[in-house]
């Protein structure tokens, strides 16, 4: 007589790559069913990748080893397959061993848990894997967990969304101010742990899959920030955080963009080391994540419709140039070469050399968005989006489209003893110094003509 399956509850790890204070970890362990981890490695998302060494995917890969090595100490494991994420689900649910080795035939999902994910690919995924489940009679249930207030959450008194971040940061921090006074300000936050719970993992052991097996190679030259939050940079923050050769900034970056720390904590150590700036950081992401939920189009397109007809130059010799650090302009070269050596650029930084691209060289913001998204190791579509349109002034909380930053105004500001160049540069003051390939006064006067022809129509 064959052993009847017990019903499990899968908790699908996605951006939440933590033990603790993971919501819908907790919520799977709520469910008093044996839970079975699981991670996928996408290859839908893989494909896209263009470097084999993506310091992001052994990032993951490494978190992963450290999770699953952390529950093997406790007799549990980390189920973890390599594969298109539908595939692999119809694997799961049709019991096939090739997928479930050891496990298959010895349970049966009764429940899928994930903490949701607001991006448009994600979104399409989600609602397909969730039409597969229900049609096997699996629920599938998504949490809140990287962001503090989701969707709908911090909308105008009409319950539109708002579109420009100084009314939204407001209505965020007096509703935040409101969910954690009273009785609940001795647990603001909801500081849930999971990771004492490791009896209720379902029992097996699984080697996770190799770099070598999904096609890639382990980066050896970037190094991957700390996730350690250092105080001293958090409660000086508004104050160095313009200054590229100063260590003013986190670099958390990465830690948000993967859930390897909980929005949650940081947000209560801004507010514990009163750092209003960093904490203003944190709802600068929300904010442009809920712009991408309500305005999906901005992914493709300018969230002011308009813009789409700006008449860009896209000299392609030019564009290399500029990814490569070669504009002959030192702080733009600087922070292009900081980015492609350590897949990390100053946020001041990133400002400058994105305005060159898109106001000195009339490029395309789309293409300096892409060339970001293919570099930055914190890279998160709605942060990157809407701070490439911010720039381009073709957003929603746009510059305005003739702010045109000066790269050698904004180095004497910010970088007066060319402290940074010179890391970066190290040619800077010789005669081996490349010369601009752009002068600024006429770019400026040539990008102003462009826009204007737009504003005008």
């Amino acid at each position: 007589m064959s052993k009847k399956p017990i019903p499990v509850v899968v908790h699908w790890f996605r951006r939440d790559l933590r033990l603790e204070d993971n919501r819908g970890l907790a919520r799977a362990f709520e469910s008093e069913l044996p839970v079975l981890p699981l991670f996928i490695f996408d290859e839908d998302i893989l494909k896209h990748l263009e470097d084999k060494d993506d310091a992001r995917v052994g990032f993951i890969h490494n978190t992963l080893s450290n999770i699953q090595s952390e529950m093997r100490k406790h007799g549990a494991d980390l189920l973890c397959v390599h594969g298109r994420s539908r595939e692999v689900w119809t694997k799961i649910l049709d019991g096939d061993p090739s997928v479930l080795g050891e496990l298959a035939g010895e349970f049966e999902i009764a429940k899928v848990i994930v903490n949701g994910d607001y991006e448009p690919d994600a979104l399409k995924r989600d609602a397909a894997i969730e039409k597969m489940l229900k049609a096997k009679g699996v629920s599938f249930e998504a949490f809140k967990d990287q962001v503090i207030f989701e969707k709908g959450e911090v909308t105008k008194d009409d319950g539109k969304p708002y579109t420009v971040y100084t009314p939204y940061s407001k209505k965020w921090r007096a509703r935040f101010e409101a969910e954690t006074s009273g009785p609940a300000r001795q647990r603001p936050l909801n500081l849930e742990k999971s990771s004492n719970s490791f009896e209720r993992f379902v029992r097996f052991k699984r080697d996770l899959p190799t770099l070598a097996q999904m096609g890639f190679v382990a980066n050896r030259t970037v190094e991957i920030p700390s996730n350690e939050l250092d105080r001293d940079i958090v409660s000086k923050y508004g104050a160095r955080r313009d200054f590229p050769a100063v260590a003013g900034t986190t670099h958390l970056g990465l830690h948000l963009r993967f859930g390897t720390l909980s929005i949650r904590r940081l947000v209560a150590r801004a507010i514990e080391l009163k750092s209003e700036v960093w904490l203003g950081e944190l709802i600068w992401r929300e904010f442009f994540m809920q712009i991408l939920w309500h305005f999906p189009h901005v992914a493709e397109a300018a969230f002011r419709p308009e813009y789409d007809r700006i008449s860009w130059r896209n000299n392609e010799a030019e564009f290399l140039a500029w990814c490569e650090g070669r504009t002959g302009y030192p702080l733009v070269d600087a922070g292009m070469r900081e980015l492609n050596s350590t897949g990390f650029m100053h946020n001041r930084v990133r400002m400058v050399t994105a305005s060159f691209l898109v106001k000195h060289l009339l490029v395309d913001w789309r293409w300096g968005e892409a060339y970001f998204a293919r570099k930055l190791l914190d890279f998160e579509m709605s942060a990157n989006n809407g701070n490439w349109q911010w720039v381009a002034g073709t957003g929603c909380d746009a510059a305005p489209y003739f702010r045109v930053f000066n790269p050698e105004l904004q180095a004497k500001r910010f970088d007066p003893k060319n402290d940074y160049i010179r890391k970066w540069v190290p040619e800077f003051g010789t005669p081996k110094q490349l010369p601009p390939i752009v002068d600024h006064v006429q770019a400026r006067a040539r990008v102003l003509t462009a826009y204007a022809v737009v504003k005008q129509k």
